[in-house]
């Protein structure tokens, strides 16, 4: 007696399944469109970029700005936002102003060691401190004998 075989179709049985006749009919299409969903499509226009995407719709134009996120623990951001609330602005605009602000003193900061280290090629580098001998002349209370 010969095996069924489970794994392809018999070619000696024509009659065809349900199952088979709905995976090979193509899907029909509906003459109607689908019900506009005005929550998704205002959500989505959010999502969509803007026509100008460098502008900060007040018309400025960031240019080759970029952007950089900012991550702290809970107790930081709160501080930050706590402080942002006192100084009447956002936490991000606080952020930013210190950063920017560390910037400049550390770019100034650099130049005045820039300065220093330009020093005279004809002068040694060395830690010698020159000290004023008459300081040292006069005992600061009493005499020493």
């Amino acid at each position: 007696m010969p095996l069924p075989s489970f794994g392809r179709q018999s070619s000696r049985t024509t009659s065809k399944s349900a199952n088979d006749r709905r995976r090979r009919e193509p899907a029909k299409t509906s003459a109607e469109p689908p019900a506009d969903d005005h929550e998704l499509s205002s959500y989505l226009a959010a999502l969509a970029p803007e026509s100008a995407p460098e502008s900060t719709g007040s018309g400025r134009r960031f240019g080759e700005a970029q952007v950089y996120q900012l991550r702290m623990n809970h107790i930081a951001g709160q501080q930050l936002k706590d402080l942002a609330t006192e100084r009447g602005t956002s936490p991000q605009a606080l952020a930013l102003e210190w950063v920017l602000e560390r910037l400049s003193w550390e770019s100034q900061g650099s130049a005045d060691r820039l300065q220093q280290n330009a020093h005279d090629p004809e002068e040694p580098i060395t830690d010698e401190f020159v000290v004023d001998r008459t300081q040292w002349d006069r005992p600061v209370r009493g005499s020493l004998r």
